[in-house]
């Protein structure tokens, strides 16, 4: 039987990296000079994988263009180059249609199924997964096969490393115990190393150098106890080298997710706010990555939410635009409010409120931050939160405004700052309560007292005979 259709690459090549969607792309030519070719794609590990299209047609002499999908892998494959539990069977035969219906991909997909066994044309496809990412963990490895085989089938795979990438590499190279086979295999396969970048290398004390790009492999692959051991143990000077564009070692942990990684930095001493050359800081990548644990890490730490780039974005405006909500509610930082108002810590709660932390963040029960500091008495936190736009009159699942919190924790200076800003006096609860009832309620004199003589109407209070 003649050939049906042609494909570019008998095997998948998929440029690896962690945590985010890695694609590839097969094309099919059509052989066939009179009739449509349909085609369905199968993988061994549809978990892993996605295919846009997994079916359709191929006009005569004509071609279509797969897409291989993928999903984020949190860990790197167990073998690569090749893999030999992932493939592709690609289906294909002539395609006569009954009906113009049936042209749609369902109902190729249906027709495909009801093909007798051995009336297909099939192709079996490899994967292989290949990059930077994989070459620089073959090298830090000492894998002379794996680099060999990499760049075999990726034979541009050494020019996407800039001269400082490139410079790391070959320090790396220079540290295993098979160097100058190393070393030669990547020389030999064309990595370029930058005079400028050599001469700069050849200023630093051979060991400082060394140390900082087995730390950068550290960081790259998220090895912590190797971090600490080359920080703690051998030691550096700085951890804020910058390579060609500017990022340092927090930078790279933020791209790759390497919060352990981070962490560690951060503890000991890396710039939290660095900025690369096109200003991005680490959690400005964090965010626009997604990274949840990355940025609530980088927070924890102090990192300035409001920082921006050379375009005036901020890591903010990053997690908005990419519609990543469980880092925009983070950066936000209302959680982080409410438990600065309920611990009354003054100070981290300005620190907050100037950095741009909304004030309107709710928790289960509908508390605001300024509920919070309500009903612990925390007058000044009170002041502030309502300084920065904290809304007097909000109510929590209960119908409790501020002023009725203040009045429950027994706090009249509270209760003085509240009217004084303009509380309602005789704003009232789901079941009706007023801060004056509940204060005559629970035998809080000096505050009925203080409401009355602000204008609190008593008459509100004479139907009501329990608590809210």
């Amino acid at each position: 039987m003649e050939r049906l259709v042609e494909v570019s690459d008998q095997e998948v090549r998929i440029d690896f990296s962690l945590n985010c969607k890695c694609r590839a792309k097969v094309r099919l030519r059509s052989l066939c000079t009179t009739t449509p070719i349909a085609f369905k794609v199968q993988t061994s590990s549809p978990y892993k994988f996605l295919v846009n299209p997994p079916t359709g047609l191929i006009p005569p002499l004509s071609y279509a263009t797969l897409q291989i999908i993928l999903k984020p892998q949190t860990q790197l494959p167990p073998t690569f180059p090749r893999s030999p539990s992932d493939r592709f069977l690609i289906k294909t035969a002539e395609f006569f249609p009954n009906t113009p219906e049936s042209a749609h991909q369902d109902s190729i997909n249906t027709w495909f199924s009801t093909r007798p066994h051995g009336s297909t044309q099939d192709l079996k496809l490899k994967v292989a997964f290949v990059g930077p990412v994989l070459l620089l963990h073959a090298v830090s490895c000492g894998d002379l096969e794996a680099v060999r085989s990499l760049i075999k089938r990726q034979r541009p795979i050494l020019a996407e490393f800039s001269p400082g990438e490139a410079q790391s590499l070959l320090h790396v190279a220079a540290g295993l115990d098979n160097s100058e086979e190393m070393v030669n295999l990547l020389v030999e396969a064309g990595l370029k190393i930058d005079a400028r970048v050599k001469l700069d290398s050849a200023s630093h004390p051979v060991d400082s150098s060394k140390v900082w790009h087995q730390l950068h492999v550290a960081v790259a692959f998220d090895r912590t106890d190797e971090m600490l051991d080359l920080i703690n143990t051998r030691g550096y000077g700085s951890l804020d080298w910058r390579d060609k564009e500017g990022r340092t070692l927090l930078h790279l942990a933020a791209s790759k997710g390497s919060v352990g990684c981070a962490k560690v930095l951060l503890e000991s001493g890396a710039d939290k706010n660095a900025k690369s050359k096109d200003g991005r800081t680490a959690l400005y990548r964090a965010s626009a990555n997604g990274d949840r644990r990355m940025v609530e890490s980088l927070i924890e730490f102090g990192a300035d939410p409001t920082i921006t780039n050379d375009r005036g974005r901020s890591p903010l405006d990053a997690a908005r635009d990419k519609e990543h909500k469980e880092v925009v509610e983070i950066l936000e930082q209302g959680k982080a409010v409410l438990m600065a108002a309920i611990r009354g810590k003054s100070e981290h709660l300005e620190w907050l409120l100037q950095k741009g932390a909304r004030t309107d963040y709710r928790d289960q029960y509908g508390l605001t931050a300024l509920h919070a500091a309500a009903i612990k008495g925390h007058s000044d936190a009170v002041l502030m939160l309502v300084e920065y736009g904290g809304d007097l009159e909000c109510q929590d699942n209960e119908g409790h405004t501020p002023l009725h919190l203040a009045v429950e924790g027994g706090s009249l200076e509270t209760v003085e700052a509240l009217v004084e800003k303009g509380a309602d006096v005789d704003a009232k609860s789901m079941k009706d309560a007023t801060p004056l009832f509940m204060a005559r309620v629970m035998g809080y004199d000096d505050i009925s007292q203080f409401l009355i003589s602000r204008g609190a109407d008593s008459a509100l209070i004479t139907s009501l005979s329990s608590p809210s």
